[in-house]
């Protein structure tokens, strides 16, 4: 039965003395607030409630005798207007539009008992009724059309004839649909037992046509009624479903004109959920209605003066309605009939009309289609988030009842209302099922609005300790061999199924869940790897950097810190550990990221790096990196420089110190150095290292030349004799220098006295004329016998000079055989 709330249709009378004087109704039709009355004395009467007018209308012509209207119908539009007059003399079909003073006279249909009319409703204008189908006493069925302005019918075809069984047709409908650039049309048609469906696409002509050469589909129902009725209930121009007045009862179903099921006979089978009501459910001892109506939900069955009203979902009689008639009135109520386009219905006798309405028919369908199990059903005709709640609540319970907890766990998470989420959450725990209650709280999750935000931590809360818990219990079966079926290993599918969930829900919910808290958590269930996962979703980059690093995963750490958002004080902070685990991935990932990073305070943990023992032909990571700051980056950090050159001078071969000592790193800066170490470190160091070459170009780049030289003398006399060769702009220091390698030279020569003379001479050739011999001579021995003078003293040609030019002129002194200092003129 249909719950509470009043009653579902109410009748009340609408016109008492409907006729207007002509007689008594026979018959009645409704559309867009426009009622047409048909009555035995052959007028029509035509009440329009929207202008609460009325027209009466003769159809007798003034003809003396019987002519009752037999029956009259309305188009849902109300301008369009069929009757059937029956006279001694056979029977007369009128046509009227809302506009004619009088209605016209169809001569085509002269003769024919017109019991009913299918209006197309997707294609008839107020000015043409468009393809029109009746249905006649003698089983035939037309086609017409009428154009208002021709006053009488286009044409009349005939469309088929019964033949089977010779029954009249006693109702119609008619239905179309667009398919492509055609239009399919679906007619039904009753007679007294059968109902008969034809479909097709074309024209209605050839529709009917094809029928001649396939069978026709039909419904055949025993028993006899008095009047055949077939009703589609229309809502937005549709028809919805429909339902047959039959002897044997309400035959009825849904109608779905976009089908493409085609049967074996070639017919769409159209009709859906096909249903049959036994008028004995009535429990009127075998009475059968007399009319009825069809509305959304309900059959309105006329029975006597009552109209009993059925569920047409759950056939259950749910109202009685009592028609207030005249007592007067000899046959009672007649019939009923609707009106499509504004949901009402009537009732009517002899002489008044009876207006049947509804203000919320479908208030209780949620709960006709609970009581049936119907719960997509029921959730869709629900009214408010209560009766919504009603529905979860039944499929929950029937699923808890049945032990199907992760089913019923998903419908209790949809209730707010009747059920707290306390005693929901106490049910399951009840009976230990922790699943189940994870299932609960993860639903209730999805079905929360952002501003339950207390109640949504609360639960992310609760979910996730159930989830560690989950795990835990996985691992502690695997450990004591409690499982009877797959073995919970840490790789195990279910194992790592949970894990993989726990992960998915862990992101979800990062922004819900209190960051401290979760924490804890985790860190108490021993769950390291997600403790860094959730670490990683609320950026706490540190966290997961030396985890990684604690793992020996130095990839993965540098993976996290090049993050766009990962400040860069941490890869400051991490260097020295990662440098130490993994050079190569480190240097790589530094250089990768360019110009962010500032090298300067990378300098300690490469200091670290470097003060570790590498081997010998190990590629230096941290020489390459300062390579590529200093070469690359273009750095003047005298830090990095400092760095770079004292891991050059720790190099058994000189060779890169001296080519970076060479390179002027500064060198076409705007008053800027040549180069950015510091000079005197770099003395130092090499001195350290004994990188004597360094060192001589050090004292070079300091203005030191006569270090240099020094120095120089003791590595290679070349060298020397280059740095000497250096100073241009200051000719007595260059003389100066000039003079110690000379004096290097001489002194540093261990041969015979004429080589060693020779040899100091042939040296002032490489000085361009900047010393001559009287400049050497002090740097020879104290004593030199003459005769070793004599022996040496051929002309000597300086360069650029001649031959006549050269001489010596050795003064001989009266002291015994020694020679004291000399002058020598060219």
């Amino acid at each position: 039965m249909d719950g509470g709330g009043g009653q579902l249709f109410s009748v009340d009378p609408l016109e008492r003395q409907a006729a207007r004087g002509h007689g008594a109704v026979t018959s009645m039709a409704a559309g867009s607030d426009v009622i047409v009355l048909g009555t035995s004395r052959g007028w029509l009467v035509r009440h329009d409630y929207t202008f609460e007018d009325a027209h009466d209308l003769d159809l007798g012509s003034g003809r003396s005798g019987d002519h009752s209207v037999h029956r009259v119908f309305l188009d849902p539009g109300g301008k369009h207007c069929v009757a059937t007059v029956v006279h001694p003399g056979g029977a007369e079909t009128y046509y009227h539009h809302a506009r004619w003073p009088r209605p016209k006279p169809l001569p085509r249909l002269r003769g024919l008992l017109v019991n009913a009319v299918a209006w197309n409703r997707q294609s008839i204008t107020e000015a043409s009724t468009k393809e029109v189908i009746l249905g006649t006493e003698s089983g035939q069925i037309f086609e017409m059309a009428v154009d208002e302005a021709d006053k009488r019918e286009k044409y009349v075809k005939p469309l088929f004839q019964l033949t089977e069984q010779r029954e009249g047709i006693k109702d119609l409908q008619m239905e179309t649909a667009v398919v492509g650039n055609s239009t399919r049309y679906y007619v039904m048609a009753v007679t007294p037992t059968r109902l008969y469906s034809f479909t097709g696409i074309g024209s209605l002509e050839t529709v009917f046509t094809s029928y001649s050469d396939r069978a026709i589909h039909f419904m055949e129902l025993p028993g006899e009624i008095p009047n055949s009725e077939l009703h589609f209930f229309i809502k937005q121009r549709r028809a919805k479903h429909f339902g047959w007045l039959s002897g044997s009862g309400i035959y009825h179903g849904e109608l779905n004109f976009g089908a493409q099921h085609s049967s074996t006979s070639g017919d769409e089978n159209f009709v859906e959920n096909k249903g049959f009501f036994d008028y004995s459910k009535l429990g009127d001892s075998g009475t059968k209605p007399r009319s009825f109506a069809l509305s959304e939900f309900h059959f309105l069955l006329l029975i006597g003066d009552k109209i009993k009203v059925v569920n047409r979902i759950s056939q259950q009689m749910v109202e009685e309605l009592v028609v207030d008639n005249t007592p007067e009135t000899s046959r009672g109520i007649i019939g009923l009939c609707s009106d499509a386009s504004t949901g009402l219905f009537y009732a009517y006798d002899e002489s008044s009309i009876f207006q049947i309405s509804t203000s919320d028919e479908g208030r209780d369908m949620w709960q006709v289609y609970l009581d049936m199990n119907h719960y997509a059903a029921a959730l869709s005709h629900c009214r408010n988030p209560f009766q919504r709640d009603r529905v979860y609540l039944v499929q929950a319970d029937a699923a808890f009842a049945a032990k199907e907890h992760f089913i019923a766990a998903s419908f209790y998470a949809k209730m707010n209302y009747i059920l707290s989420f306390e005693e929901i959450s106490l049910k399951f725990i009840s009976i230990g099922e922790q699943d189940a209650l994870r299932t609960f709280l993860l639903r209730r999750l999805d079905n929360l609005t952002k501003d339950d935000k207390m109640q949504i931590t609360m639960i992310s809360t609760w979910a996730t300790e159930l989830y560690l818990d989950k795990i835990n219990r996985l691992l502690l079966e695997d450990s004591t061999g409690s499982t009877t079926n797959s073995v919970a290993e840490p790789n195990s599918s279910e194992y790592r199924s949970i894990v993989n969930e726990f992960r998915a829900f862990l992101s979800d919910s990062k922004d819900v869940l209190d960051e401290a808290t979760t924490m804890r958590l985790l860190e108490s269930y021993g769950r390291v790897d997600e403790l860094v996962y959730f670490a990683g979703l609320k950026e706490q980059y540190e966290i997961v950097v030396h985890h990684y690093i604690q793992q020996g995963e130095a990839r993965k750490a540098l993976e996290v810190l090049q993050r766009r958002n990962v400040p860069v004080d941490l890869v400051y902070k991490f260097a020295p550990d990662l440098i130490m685990l993994d050079a190569y991935e480190t240097v790589e990932s530094w250089m990768m990221v360019r110009n962010k990073l500032n090298p300067g305070k990378l300098i300690p943990a490469m200091m670290r790096y470097v003060s570790e023992p590498h081997a010998k032909n190990e590629t230096h990571e941290v020489i390459k990196y300062l390579e590529f700051c200093v070469k690359d980056l273009e750095n003047k950090d005298p830090g990095v420089h400092n760095l770079l050159l004292s891991l050059y001078a720790k190099k058994e071969d000189e060779s890169q110190l001296l080519q970076f000592l060479d390179t002027k790193f500064g060198k076409g800066q705007t008053n800027g150095p040549e180069f950015f170490y510091d000079p005197k470190y770099a003395l130092r160091l090499c001195l350290q290292e004994k990188r004597m070459r360094a060192c001589v170009r050090i004292y070079s780049m300091m203005s030191m030349h006569e270090e240099a030289v020094a120095l120089a003398l003791k590595v290679d006399l070349e060298l020397a004799k280059a740095e000497a060769d250096k100073v241009e702009d200051d000719e007595e220091l260059r003389k100066k220098l000039w003079l110690k390698v000379a004096k290097h030279v001489i002194e540093q020569e261990k041969g015979v006295k004429r080589e060693n003379i020779k040899k100091a001479i042939e040296f002032l050739s490489e000085t361009n004329n900047l010393l001559k011999v009287e400049d050497i001579l002090p740097f020879f021995p104290d004593f030199v016998l003459i005769d070793d003078f004599k022996e040496i003293s051929q002309p000597f040609i300086l360069p650029g000079e001649s031959d006549e030019k050269a001489s010596w002129d050795i003064k001989p002194q009266p002291t015994p055989q020694k020679i004291l200092p000399m002058t020598m003129s060219i």
